[in-house]
């Protein structure tokens, strides 16, 4: 019994090895961020009032399912995968807990998203405060704990693989996080005193922290988002008389893409092997925005699903009013963008000139 136990273990470990030699074209993903790239992951959490698993959530996905997405269909995340030939995008990591050993290391292979929505850089981001329902309860998974999932991914890759091939593989396997946006909204609406200055030298502190503890466990490339124009999200437009944006808040955008790129030039001439791609998020939304009917759309300012002026009064739910034209939407509720607006932005990480990602885009990382 034990020899057949052995010869099991053996064919299944040649056939992970030969999984990672058929995909050598074609680098396994792994996804880290906020509601702009979670598939699901605040699903599991029961506590989580940052969810999107009902309507209208969905309505243009396969048969009309909210999957947890924050959008009417697909986000940027699963655009990515498909720009890099894979069917679908990887699954939420907490939805492989209950994988067997075998089926989680073989979906670690193409890989694993671990954004979760409402999250930010500092663990505290998107916590619920002590005084509110269910404040006990995990509302988001910060970054550092979503690095630390990862950790125990490469830990059974590490298991099955042995270390050599397992660096080797998290070498070629691509790392797009997509995260900041809370972390500025939180600091803009509270009462913190922390001078700006004060404030994006913390946030780029615990950034590059972070970084580096992916680098520490193997990864090398970086596709990065920084943050959009917020100040135009039609959650802040509704502060605005006129429905104009906060400037305010989009020079916090601005300034935390000047923070990230001096972060990922140092880091490349500290370790090692290090490529990264920065995409501008602010640069590709402030360009539709200027100039929409290029790109199909006709709204720029209200949400698609929503309530009230903007549609930004209240958060997409199955009360809410919905929009038919979608696609000519940007927004889809408060804060995120379409289905055709995140694929928008997909395509243009993955081929687009250095105005809106650079020094190389998410294709050129990917061959690199």
């Amino acid at each position: 019994m034990a020899e057949i136990s052995f010869a099991i273990l053996l064919l299944s470990l040649a056939t992970i090895i030969l999984n990672v030699n058929a995909d050598a074209g074609r680098p396994a993903v792994f996804i880290l961020g906020d509601s702009t790239a979670d598939v699901g992951t605040n699903n599991f959490l029961p506590g989580s009032q940052a969810r999107a698993d009902f309507p209208f959530n969905g309505v243009d996905f396969a048969f009309s399912i909210p999957t947890g997405r924050f959008s009417n269909g697909l986000n940027s995340a699963d655009f990515l995968a498909k720009l890099l030939g894979y069917e679908k995008s990887p699954p939420p990591y907490l939805s492989t807990v209950n994988y067997s050993r075998y089926s989680r290391t073989t979906q670690a292979l193409k890989g694993i998203n671990f954004a979760s929505g409402g999250s930010g850089i500092f663990r505290l981001t998107g916590q619920l405060p002590s005084d509110t329902p269910n404040s006990g309860k995990q509302n988001a998974i910060p970054l550092a704990e979503q690095i630390e999932q990862f950790e125990s991914v490469r830990s059974s890759l590490m298991a099955a693989m042995g270390p050599l091939r397992t660096l080797r593989f998290l070498s070629k396997s691509l790392f797009f996080i997509s995260i900041g946006s809370n972390d500025i909204f939180e600091y803009y609406r509270s009462n913190n005193k922390l001078s700006k200055e004060r404030f994006f030298a913390n946030l780029g502190i615990a950034y590059e922290n972070q970084l580096k503890a992916l680098l520490e466990l193997g990864a090398r490339k970086f596709g990065i988002m920084s943050v959009p124009s917020i100040g135009c999200c039609p959650s802040q437009r509704l502060y605005s008389p006129n429905g104009g944006c906060l400037e305010e808040l989009n020079d916090h955008a601005r300034a935390f893409h000047t923070k990230i790129e001096s972060i990922l030039c140092r880091l490349s001439e500290e370790y090692q092997g290090m490529k990264y791609s920065l995409g501008n998020a602010y640069e590709m939304t402030i360009n539709v925005i200027d100039n929409p009917l290029p790109f199909n759309f006709t709204n720029v300012k209200a949400a698609c699903c929503g309530v009230g002026r903007l549609n930004a009064e209240s958060n997409c739910n199955p009360n809410a009013y919905l929009c038919s034209s979608r696609d000519n939407y940007l927004f889809w509720d408060l804060f995120h963008p379409t289905e055709a607006a995140a694929q928008l932005a997909a395509v243009t990480l993955f081929s687009g000139p250095t105005r809106f990602v650079a020094p190389i885009n998410f294709s050129q990382l990917a061959q690199a």
